[in-house]
Formats: C-alpha cells, structure tokens, sequence
C-alpha cells in the first residue's frame, strides 16, 4: 500500500474560509482523495491522495472545485495562446460580464423599467450577472451547503425579481459581481505587499569553476564552492567573504536599514543585496538550509496554523448564518400576521434586505488576513514567526526569560582587561601570554592571539609543557613563561582579591615573579541593554536570565542589563525545571517567551508557551524547537515582535467590533425600511474592503518597540 501523498497547488479566487470548506468538503469525497486543505489567503490547496494525481486525476479535481465554485482558478490552468494565465482570463471576463451588466440595466431603466422592452433588458442584465452565481447556489444546495455567499445574494435577488422589483434585484448581482472583483484584486494587492520578500530569492549564482565563471541555480553549487558576487546583486548563499570587501544591505532579512560592512572572514546571508565592491565567497550552507530559505519556508506556511480568535470566527460563522436566514425568514413572516395588515410583499422585501446585509465575508476574510498580515511584517523586521497562533499568544507576554550566552552575549571570548604587577607592562604581558598560548586552541587562548594582533615569531618558542589543572608552562626568549589559572598562583593570594568583575580571570608569572592578569570576558551585545529597558516599558512583568554559566558570571550579565532574576549553573534539564516553576507562577491567560540559541536550549524552547531562537549563528536544534527565529541575532527585535502582536491584535478586534456592529446597525435598519437592496449589498461590500484595508494598516507597524 503506497503511502500518502501531498500535492500543493495555487487557487485562486476563493475568497474566504467559509467558501474554502465547501469546496474541501466536495474534494474529500473524490475516492483517491483523503484530506483536502484550502488556505484562501494564501491562495494555497494542499490534497493528501491515496495515490500519485496524473493529468486524469487532475481533471476530476478541477472539475469538482469548478462544479462547486465556477470562479475558482488552478494554476494548473494553462494560459491561452496569448499568454493570459487563467486568472487573467476571469478577470477580463468579470469585467466584460459587469459592464455588458450595466449597460442592459441602465438600457431597461431608460427605456422604460416597467415597459416589456425595458423588463427584459433588465432581466437579460440580472442573466448575464448572474446566472453563474445562482448555478453555484444550487450546486451547493445539493451538496447540503445552504448557508454561504452566494445563497444568500441568490436568494435576495431573485426574491426582488420575484416581487417585481427589476431594477433593484439586477442591481444586487451587479453589485455583487462588483464587489467579488474589488476583493479579489484587493486581496492579490494584499498578498503582494506581504509576500513581496518572496523577490529575496536569487534565481542563479556565478560559480568559479576552473578560473571560469560560470552561472547556474543555486542548486547546482555545493558547499565549499566559490561564488562570485557583482555589485548590485543579491547572495544566492551563505557563505563566508574570502576575497573583496563590500557594504551589504541586509535589510529585506533582518530589518535592519543601515549598511553592513563586509571583509574576509565575514558570514554572509543570502538575499543580502551587495552595495558595494566585488566580492568572493565560500559558500557554507546548500540553497534549501540557507537563511532566505527558511524565510520563505517558514512565511509560506505560517497562515496554515490557526489562531483561537480565527477558529472562534470560523465556529461563529457556521451558527450566524444559520441564524441570520431564520431571523429573515421571520422578519417575512411574523409582522404581517401578527399585525394583520397583509403587507407581505414589504415584509418579504424587507428580510430578503436583511440576508443580503447579513453575509459575513468581512470577518471570515479580514482576521486571517489581519494575522498573516502581522506575520508579514514581523518577517520585514527580520522576525520569522511560525504560525499565527504564536503571533497571537505574543500579544499576552507577562514573563521573558533568556539565555545568555550567544543571546545576551556575543557568545565569543574577548580580552577585556590587563592587569599587570609593578615593574611589568601590558604590552609586556600581553605578548608573553599571547607566544605562551599559541599553540592552544582554547577559547581563552584564541581571544589572547586575537588581542594581540601580531605574527607568531616560532624560532622565539622553546619547551611548551602543559600544567594539569594549572595552565601552561613555556619558554619564551629564554625566561620561563606560566600562564593558568587561580591554582597557579595560589601563594599571591592578595591578587585575588581582584576577581569580583565576571570573567575568566588568567594568571601570568615571569621567572617566577607575579606578573599580572587578564579578564577574558563574553561581551554583552550592544543592543541587549535597550531590549530589556523596552521590555520593561510595554509592561512586561518579569524578565528572567536562565544560565548554565557561574553565578559570579551571570549575576554581574544580570546587574548590568537590569534583569530581575537570575538563574545560573544550570543544566538542560534544570532549565526546564525552572521555566516550569516561572510557568507556574504566572497568570493563567498569560504566556512566558523563552529565548535562546544552543543546542542545549532546544528543551525549553519546546517547553516554553513560545519559544524563541536566534537564527544567524543559533543551533539547527534550537530553530527546529522555537516557534519564533530572529535573523539577526539581534535581542532588541524582541520588544518590536511583541509591538507588531500587539498591534496585529488592535486591528483584529477593530475589525470584529467594525464588522459585526455595523452589520446588526444596517440590518436593523433594513428591518425597519431605511436600507434598499442595492443599498444593502453595496454596504457589505464596502464593509468587507474597509476591513481588509484596515488589516494591512499592520505592515506598517513602526520597527521600533514603544
């Protein structure tokens, strides 16, 4: 028996969730087909089949999402000979059938809306505009899904065309053709402005092959490879610069507007854009592992994972709906037999009204939207957020807790001080420590070379022995060089004294004589300061450091950025156990964000209620765990994460508020006779296209946190 498999397609012009689940709902009944998903706003359809889909196959799909939906689109539609794809051919069709609409309308009216030339020229209009619609309707209908869209705008029309109201029931399919074309450009001009980093991904890279230059995809170059990079062109892959120096915007990845300088030795991303001079790189991560890629991966399948405010609104359709349809039909019936008074034709006007108002396309459209909209711009500022549900619970963050080391800090050793004896200098002691470690490749011992800056003269080298538990003992120039730790110089305890600043303290002594000590510190990053000061300003309540460094180490990190507890010399395991206490102790409709970047973070990440990582130098572990990546490394893209969650969550609301308040108004409205039909229909639409303007006010989400 075969396993299941995946097929992912593009459709287009379905506009919402509700229209989505009927068509999944007709494409589960094919035999071959076990699960079909349909993300409208992604315009993406996955079908899980028995078996591989061939041509045959792929006709039976296009035709069950045409037979419940005639205005859907596969891309698998070939264009015509003109080079028109499929959905420019809709296009082009609604707008003929729109204004081919219009004019036998206005044509009828003219002429007479109430003479038979002027009836049937209105009715030929209400045929061209909607005789698709209504099909459709009846299509669902059979299929037992009464209650959607184009039901409702069926039913209010042709009730108008019923009770002689021409003009008013052609004018509603009119209107309604109108405004689905109005959606849907407005929802492909939505999708390109959040998806426009889709352009981060360079169709080809210039290879060095055998002092040739060569273009090829991406694909075809390995790690190790060299590529060439032009001024002006985009990194096709990460790598490392070997030759060149140059000005990278790296902008579309990290959010970050100012140029970076690039030199040998630097990391670089793909989809950086080269600013500057020619560069020469090494690449050290194939095309499908690189930075960009995971970008696209992770934007292209966020909207997937629903949040609770989207499924809430999915349940609250299904039952409103419903609802609605009974409240019309009651509206029809009850005021002319309870008052007597045999208006049954203004009654029937009026709930046919309250259906047409009644649609709820702007929720079902406008809160995806409004998410994957804040997921869009998290990604502008360099935030890869996995699914909208972590976007969601960022809007409720009462405790950060951080790793520290390659989260808060650099993660790299540095030289940070010297301390030399009386009748010794740095330079002195510097160059001793720097000939007595280098043939070390300690961590310590690389940041000393690295402070030192200078060649290794080797014929200056005599013995080098190794100290257990101490350190080094070298011979340099002759003088007997010992270099270690505190246990090396355990009988010049008065120097000790000097180890409150957190580090690692290096002990040296020259012909026996004490000479000094260095503090090899990791530095804090620069930024590290300011995103805890503006955690604490958007009222986060408590921001915790969780490390398995010495206390004396992560007290003083603690103390300097103004964290308000400190956790330290902890192992994977106790990490846990303290995000576990920290979970415990907060609010229940909160959430807790861990943020780390190791492999031995990857548990709490998983544990935590959303799990940060560090994307640029962080661990394949720690991304895979975390729900959020920062490209950048950066931690102060954390305050301006949770701003965008904050924000994307205002505007889901303003449109739930919006949207459901202004319908009840209308319908009430309509109940008592102020609102005609075409009035009603032109109130929905515009109430839709309001909200999915009103959501992508969250892309331009300032990238500074307040």
């Amino acid at each position: 028996m075969e396993p299941p498999r995946e097929t992912v397609y593009r459709i287009k012009n379905v506009s919402c969730s509700k229209c989505a689940l009927s068509i999944e709902k007709g494409l589960e009944k094919l035999p071959f087909v076990e699960c079909a998903s349909i993300d409208p706003i992604q315009q993406q359809m996955r079908i899980t089949s028995s078996t591989a889909i061939d041509p045959d196959l792929l006709k039976k799909i296009e035709s069950t999402v045409h037979g419940i939906n005639s205005q859907a689109i596969l891309e698998s539609d070939k264009p015509d000979e003109e080079g028109h794809s499929a959905a420019d051919r809709a296009k082009r069709k609604a707008i003929i059938i729109i204004t081919a609409s219009i004019v036998l309308l206005i044509g009828g009216v003219v002429v007479g809306g109430r003479t038979p030339l002027g009836i049937g020229l209105i009715l030929l209009g209400f045929l061209v505009s909607g005789t698709e619609i209504i099909l459709d309707a009846l299509k669902n209908v059979l299929r037992g899904n009464l209650f959607e869209e184009n039901f409702l705008m069926s039913l209010g029309s042709v009730g108008a065309i019923a009770i002689g109201e021409y003009p008013e029931g052609a004018t509603v399919m009119i209107l309604y053709r109108l405004g689905e074309l109005l959606q849907n450009s407005t929802l492909d001009h939505s999708r390109r402005s959040i998806t426009s980093l889709m352009e981060l991904k360079p169709e080809s890279a210039e290879l060095l092959r055998d002092g040739q230059v060569v273009t090829v995809d991406p694909a075809a170059v390995a790690v190790g490879d060299l590529i060439l990079v032009k001024p002006g062109q985009r990194i096709p892959l990460d790598g490392t610069v070997t030759e060149g120096a140059s000005e990278l915007d790296t902008s579309a990845l990290t959010g970050e507007s100012l140029p970076r300088s690039v030199h040998p030795g630097s990391e670089v991303l793909a989809g950086s854009i080269n600013r500057g001079g020619l560069l020469t790189l090494r690449v050290t991560r194939l095309v499908g592992e690189s930075a960009v890629s995971r970008i696209l991966e992770l934007v292209q399948n966020a909207s997937s994972r629903k949040t609770e405010t989207e499924r809430f609104i999915t349940r609250f359709s299904r039952v409103y709906t419903p609802a609605v349809v009974l409240l019309a039909v009651l509206i029809m019936i009850l005021p002319p037999l309870i008052s007597g008074s045999g208006q049954w034709a203004q009654w029937f006007h009026r709930g046919l009204v309250f259906l047409v108002i009644s649609c709820p396309c702007a929720l079902v459209i406008s809160i995806p939207l409004g998410f994957f909209a804040g997921i869009g711009s998290a990604s502008r500022n360099g935030i890869l957020i996995k699914g909208s549900q972590y976007l969601e619970a960022l809007n409720k963050v009462h405790t950060v807790a951080f790793d520290k080391t390659g989260t808060l800090t650099e993660g790299a050793f540095t030289l940070h001080q010297i301390l030399p004896a009386d009748g010794f200098t740095e330079a002195q002691l510097l160059e001793a420590a720097a000939y007595a470690e280098s043939n070390s490749t300690h961590p310590i011992a690389k940041s000393i070379l690295k402070a030192y800056g200078k060649p290794i003269e080797l014929e200056r080298i005599g013995a080098i022995s190794e100290l257990p538990g101490k350190g080094v003992c070298a011979e340099i120039d002759g003088h007997e060089i010992l270099i270690g730790n505190a246990r090396l110089i355990s009988d010049d305890s008065v120097v000790l004294s000097k180890q409150r600043d957190a580090g690692s303290w290096t002990y040296l002594k020259i012909d026996g004589q004490f000479a000094g000590s260095m503090l090899i510190a990791d530095r804090i990053k620069k930024d590290s300061a300011q995103a805890i000061a503006d955690l604490k300003k958007l009222g986060i309540k408590v921001i915790a450091l969780i490390s398995g460094d010495r206390s004396q180490t992560a007290e003083e990190v603690g103390r300097t950025l103004g964290i308000d507890r400190v956790y330290s010399e902890l192992l994977p395991d106790h990490k846990v156990d303290v995000v576990e206490e920290l979970l415990s102790q907060k609010p229940a409709n909160s959430t807790l964000v861990y943020v780390g970047d190791g492999i031995n973070d990857a548990p709490v990440l998983a544990r935590s209620d959303v799990g940060v990582a560090m994307g640029k130098f962080g661990s394949d572990a720690a991304i895979e765990a975390a729900d959020v990546v920062i490209i950048s490394d950066e931690p102060s893209r954390l305050p301006i994460m949770i701003h965008i969650a904050r924000r994307t969550d205002q505007i889901v609301r303003q449109n739930i508020v919006f949207s459901i308040g202004f319908k009840v108004l209308m319908m009430l409205l309509g109940t008592m006779g102020y609102v005609t039909m075409w009035i009603a229909v032109f109130a929905d639409v515009g109430v839709m296209l309001l909200a999915v303007i009103n959501s992508l006010r969250v892309l331009g989400a300032p990238r500074t946190a307040r």
